[in-house]
């Protein structure tokens, strides 16, 4: 797909993940929709610097987890842009047991529906919002961020990261992936971006990284066939290849995770055999 004169809409541009592939889209020239919520701080330092790029992207305050909230959204993305050819769904909440403990913990009686809401069912209604003017270009593109909890679980040295809620609403992007790509077809291609321990999330600069102790991140470390964390870049770069290159790709899961699900087991020398 040519990008340059295509409209995204990203979720997450605030900070980290987000952020680095709203910059990549729109060094790309895509005009951007870039929704926010938390992160005040945040928030006004990506206003301030996608407002001084002259392109055109609009920032708006909007709960993705509310239906009357995403559905404003999308009237003003159709009132100011008309259409739009990328749906960047990247949004997530997910607890860490090393921070947050377990759920029974008072403090995290809403923490498991937190998870879901933002994880899993926010991606649903910003989907469903945006199908009509996604099917109105004659190419678009939709990447699913997701994380291999939904392959691990709490289990492993990951236990102390990816709480259950977590892990089972991100198992759940997958299905969404699958059924949106067939939804879609054959003019709006829906894939997913599975990630490992990416710096800004579930990595360095989180504050669950910066609980563990130096044992416990050097067993991540050394899950993790490449031996060290990605970047935002680094997924930001995959993104860029879904969306510009991967163009017979769709309802596919790509996995960014450093090697850490294949971690962990060896591979034995071939044995001798007895013919």
């Amino acid at each position: 797909m040519k990008l340059s004169g295509k409209n995204g809409l990203v979720l997450g541009a605030t900070r980290g993940i987000g952020l680095a592939i709203a910059r990549k889209l729109a060094d790309q020239g895509v005009r951007l929709a870039l929704p926010w919520f938390d992160w005040p701080e945040s928030c006004r330092a990506m206003e301030k610097e996608f407002a001084a790029l002259n392109m055109g992207h609009l920032t708006m305050e909007t709960d993705l987890r509310d239906p009357e909230d995403v559905n404003n959204m999308m009237q003003v993305v159709r009132e100011n842009f008309g259409s739009l050819h990328i749906l960047i769904n990247n949004i997530e909440r997910g607890g860490m047991p090393v921070v947050h403990g377990s759920y029974h913990h008072k403090v995290n009686q809403k923490q498991w529906q937190l998870e879901m809401d933002t994880t899993l069912h926010a991606k649903w209604l910003v989907f469903e919002q945006c199908l009509g003017l996604l099917q109105e270009a004659e190419q678009a593109c939709v990447i699913n961020l997701s994380s291999i909890a939904a392959i691990t679980g709490r289990s492993g040295p990951a236990a102390m990261l990816f709480n259950d809620g977590y892990a089972a609403a991100s198992r759940g992007v997958s299905s969404l992936t699958e059924t949106w790509a067939r939804m879609g077809a054959p003019t709006i291609r829906v894939n997913e971006i599975m990630i490992g321990l990416i710096d800004g999330r579930h990595g360095p600069g989180t504050r669950g990284w910066d609980l563990l102790d130096r044992d416990m991140k050097k067993q991540l470390l050394n899950h993790t066939l490449l031996n060290r964390t990605g970047s935002p870049k680094e997924v930001a770069d995959a993104v860029l290849f879904l969306i510009r290159d991967a163009t017979f790709m769709t309802g596919a899961t790509l996995r960014l995770d450093g090697g850490f699900v294949l971690g962990g087991e060896e591979v034995s020398p071939m044995p001798d055999g007895v013919v």
